[in-house]
């Protein structure tokens, strides 16, 4: 038991968990990150595996489940991450569709001419709009919901009208092209500005990145514009380099005088009276802080670490009804780089159909025959992003399962690359089961819970609690389960400590 007491104790070394760090240690705070893992980054990491007979020649490093990504760029200056070790690479990648002949087209204004003069004529618009719809979002989500329909203060009524007067700056039609967006099926956004289906589709594709939706679910037009502000467009960027961005914060927390505890898994939340003061570790130590932050998930924090005794009936009934439901699996391949898979994002999404079908499988707790993927390459690795796989599989288990999804993934790629299996050495598959008891991602759930049209804004994470408190005082929540979360921006770590002013 130790006796050392902390200002702030941050539960896990996410990206969200160690921005939220940075900032308060560069405030001058006694602050203390306690981490599960041997490693930093949670979901977001680069890390090594060595899945063949050959340990050591086969060992291959890759962005286990967050493909790339970068921070919000007030974060980055903020925490002056460039000096602790963060390159950002600006420049636009790539985003390819695979056509029915197995031939790549590559989503520009240029080369959407092969297929329609039309749409190609429209791309720019259409880029346009979603570039300012982004940016809307981006201060939507730099604004801290007040808890509707409670009563809120000066500050969050301030925080509003800011939020108000730069969805009126965007000028009218645009204002309400946004707004209109957000409840729209990805389908009927797109279809107000091309005719091709595979254009179409690909962007639907991005629509329902990580989620577990159709593009013909309502709110695919919100993520539309959630993924498309993450990634700054169609594409990924910083493929390779996930594990760069957590480990430049973590290095920022340090160089602020902040202290990284790995292997050091929370066990429970210390309450009393209704305070949070501190938390036990699963090796029975006791560690007190002034305040609890916990960038886990919101029904880990508060049913596991927490406790339903300790909490409101109704909120606890609140908090068991947040939607996780993960659906997908990745899979890396460690190549000799003879695949053929071009360099970008390249998406097989032959159609709307085609994505809506893929996600009907999920609806049966079956793995999908004809997976919507996504796949990225990094030097001699190529990484396979499966859609959809369900947490939870009705007749069968994801022992048995993972395989099929292997088999799956590479006969799909093989009709479009057919070098990609003589250029395979080897491969690591994570599972949603695996997400959740190695990353911490509950049913696998990438955004620790789903982004849906009653899971935004004020009803993140919950109806009436979207300022990241809990009815615990002195409990804060900073990860990716509350608003602002979702994707690499790191905007709920950030807003958290704007919280605690």
């Amino acid at each position: 038991m130790t006796t050392t007491q902390y200002d702030t104790i941050i539960i896990g070394a996410g990206h969200n968990g160690l921005v939220a760090a940075a900032y308060l240690a560069k405030q001058g705070k006694k602050v203390l990150v306690l981490e599960r893992r041997s490693i930093v980054g949670g979901s977001v990491v680069t890390e090594s595996f060595a899945e063949g007979p050959r340990r050591g020649e086969d060992d291959f490093s890759v962005d286990s489940i967050n493909t790339g990504g970068t921070l919000r760029p007030d974060i980055i200056k903020d925490l002056k991450l460039a000096s602790h070790g963060l390159s950002v690479d600006s420049a636009p990648q790539p985003f390819i569709t695979l056509l029915a002949d197995g031939s790549p087209l590559t989503l520009d204004a240029e080369s959407i001419k092969r297929i329609s003069e039309k749409d190609a004529a429209r791309f720019p618009e259409f880029v346009r709009f979603m570039d300012k719809a982004a940016q809307i979002m981006d201060v939507t989500y730099a604004t801290i919901m007040p808890r509707l329909p409670m009563n809120f203060g000066i500050r969050e009524g301030y925080g509003l009208l800011e939020w108000g007067l730069e969805l009126r700056l965007a000028g009218r039609k645009d204002m309400l092209n946004f707004i209109r967006a957000l409840p729209m099926t990805a389908q009927e956004l797109v279809e107000e500005y091309f005719e091709s289906e595979i254009v179409k589709a690909a962007i639907c594709a991005v629509a329902i990145h990580g989620s577990t939706m159709g593009p013909m679910g309502a709110g695919t037009g919100y993520t539309l514009i959630h993924n498309w502000m993450n990634r700054g467009g169609l594409a990924h960027k910083n493929v390779g380099k996930a594990g760069e961005i957590t480990s430049a914060l973590a290095n920022a927390v340090k160089a602020f005088g902040g202290e990284i505890r790995t292997e050091a898994e929370v066990a429970s939340i210390l309450v009393e009276n209704q305070i949070a003061n501190g938390v036990v570790l699963a090796n029975g130590e006791e560690i007190s802080a002034d305040r609890i932050l916990s960038s886990a998930d919101p029904k880990h924090t508060l049913l596991k670490l927490v406790g339903a005794q300790d909490l409101p009936p109704e909120f606890v009934w609140h908090t068991q009804s947040i939607k996780m439901r993960g659906s997908v699996a990745k899979m890396h391949l460690h190549t000799n780089r003879s695949h053929g898979i071009p360099e970008g994002t390249v998406v097989l999404a032959p159609s709307i159909k085609y994505l809506e079908k893929a996600y009907d499988a999920t609806k049966y707790g079956e793995i999908s025959e004809k997976p919507y993927l996504e796949v990225t390459t990094s030097g001699n690795v190529v990484s396979i992003h499966f859609q959809f796989a369900p947490y939870a599989l009705r007749n069968s288990d994801w022992k048995v399962e993972s395989g099929k999804v292997a088999e799956l993934a590479i006969k799909t790629l093989e009709e479009y690359f057919p070098a990609l299996h003589a250029s395979r050495i080897t491969h690591h598959i994570i599972t949603p089961q695996d997400m959740e008891s190695t990353y911490g991602l509950t049913e696998g759930d990438l955004n620790h819970g789903q982004l849906m049209l009653d899971q935004f804004l004020f009803m993140r994470p919950i109806p009436g609690w979207s300022n990241h408190k809990t009815p615990i005082d002195n409990l804060y929540l900073c990860g990716s389960g509350v608003h602002g979360g979702g994707g690499i921006s790191g905007a709920a770590g950030r807003n958290v400590v704007r919280a605690l002013k």
